[in-house]
């Protein structure tokens, strides 16, 4: 199980790599025009739709990364599986396809409240498609049935693999989606604690996609707590509106870039130099527009452990900014952007106090980090051995040093 999540994680690095650049378009883009989105200048807008091209389509990104890379031979009729893989149950599990099956008007509102092109699915997607290609790719039909055989054969079982599974979801999400939402009802009513507790598994549930359901209770008004909308139109109670925000703020602009300096320090010394630019453009992202996903994935399957020590630590910065009364908000993500325009707003409360915060938790995350990955030999990025020089070969051919650390990376 171990090598197969480190497999996992190497295999995800190429779709992630694309993530920080993205990030960064959003970021400028929602810097230059932040109430319109793009509306009110042409340059913004052409910064923040380049950016959600790549950040809007991470689960077709990660269904096709995962199958190429977890297929036995990286052939790219396993990433065409991927794909299809993907296309199943984004078309099998829309709003519009189960009032087909079920012949009804309206829909269970599980269904509308999450959007299905997510990581989960996109996960999913690619490994089904990749064990399909290992196991049929090589399959022999009868003659008649030949045309099919082999590589040919992988869409087509991967199409019924994954319209099984989309038949297993119409009937599951509905019942998953409202037990996570009352828990998000219940922890609501406690607090700082409540803060917390929404912190570690908004985190936790990450790799599964789940967190949308709990973020939809917190952050919007399904529950009436409504904390993004109430905070940017100053409405509610100054100190309280916003604590369900203002806790990530300490963790994506300080905590994480502390984490991956870390993970660069500990990475082997032939190493280094292939780690530092992608900790640094993840690094960067996280702490400017407070995308964390280039960061996150890059240790959430390899180093599955430290990922639930920043999970525990997100909790922690959550609970003491809901306990203390520091606020602020945001409309994308918990980065320097959003938190630079939450400064202007009433009723943010001593948002000053999360700066002093984060360099706390950046402490914090750097020694956590460092001890963590030492004390029980995390696989981090550059902790893993040198790909072998076939390997390399295979995909990086002469004395092109940037394509040889390309595939080291990946």
């Amino acid at each position: 199980m171990k090598a197969y999540m480190q497999r996992m994680g190497r295999s995800l690095m190429l779709p992630v790599a694309t993530l920080p650049v993205a990030a960064l378009f959003m970021g400028i883009g929602y810097w230059i025009d932040p109430s319109g989105w793009g509306g009110n200048n042409v340059l913004a807008a052409f910064l923040i739709k380049t950016g959600s091209t790549i950040l809007d389509n991470l689960g077709v990104l990660f269904a096709v990364g995962l199958a190429l890379g977890m297929s036995k031979d990286k052939d790219g009729s396993a990433a065409l599986a991927g794909l299809i893989a993907f296309l199943t149950p984004i078309t099998l599990v829309s709003t519009e396809a189960v009032k087909l099956f079920t012949g009804q008007e309206t829909v269970n509102v599980a269904f509308d409240a999450i959007n299905f092109k997510n990581v989960f699915v996109g996960i999913l997607a690619g490994l089904i498609a990749a064990a399909m290609y290992n196991r049929f790719s090589n399959v022999k039909l009868p003659m008649a049935l030949s045309f099919f055989s082999g590589k040919r054969a992988v869409p087509i079982v991967t199409a019924a693999a994954m319209a099984a599974i989309s038949a297993i979801l119409i009937f599951a999400w509905p019942p998953v989606y409202t037990a996570l939402v009352n828990f998000g009802e219940m922890i609501s009513g406690l607090g700082p604690i409540g803060a917390g507790l929404y912190g570690f598994f908004n985190r936790l549930l990450i790799p599964t996609g789940l967190h949308h359901a709990l973020n939809n209770v917190f952050w919007f008004n399904l529950a009436g707590i409504d904390d993004i909308g109430k905070f940017w139109a100053s409405e509610g109670v100054k100190g309280v509106t916003g604590m369900y925000q203002a806790g990530f703020f300490p963790v994506m602009m300080f905590g994480l870039p502390a984490g991956a300096f870390a993970i660069y320090r500990t990475a082997l010394p032939e190493r280094k130099k292939e780690i530092a630019s992608l900790m640094l453009a993840a690094g960067f992202a996280s702490f400017f527009t407070g995308v964390t996903e280039p960061l996150e994935f890059s240790f959430m399957f390899v180093a599955w452990p430290l990922y639930v020590v920043h999970a525990v630590l997100t909790g922690i910065s959550m609970f003491v900014a809901a306990f203390f009364q520091w606020t602020a908000g945001f409309n994308f993500s918990a980065g320097f952007v959003d938190f630079f325009l939450s400064l202007r707003v009433p009723i943010a409360n001593k948002p000053y106090m999360l700066i002093v915060m984060g360099l706390v938790m950046a402490v914090v995350y750097y020694f956590t980090f460092m001890f963590v990955i030492k004390k029980f030999n995390l696989m981090t990025p550059g902790r893993e051995p040198l790909v072998e020089t076939n390997d390399v070969e295979a995909v990086a051919t002469g004395s092109n040093k940037f394509a040889t650390m390309a595939s080291r990376i990946y």
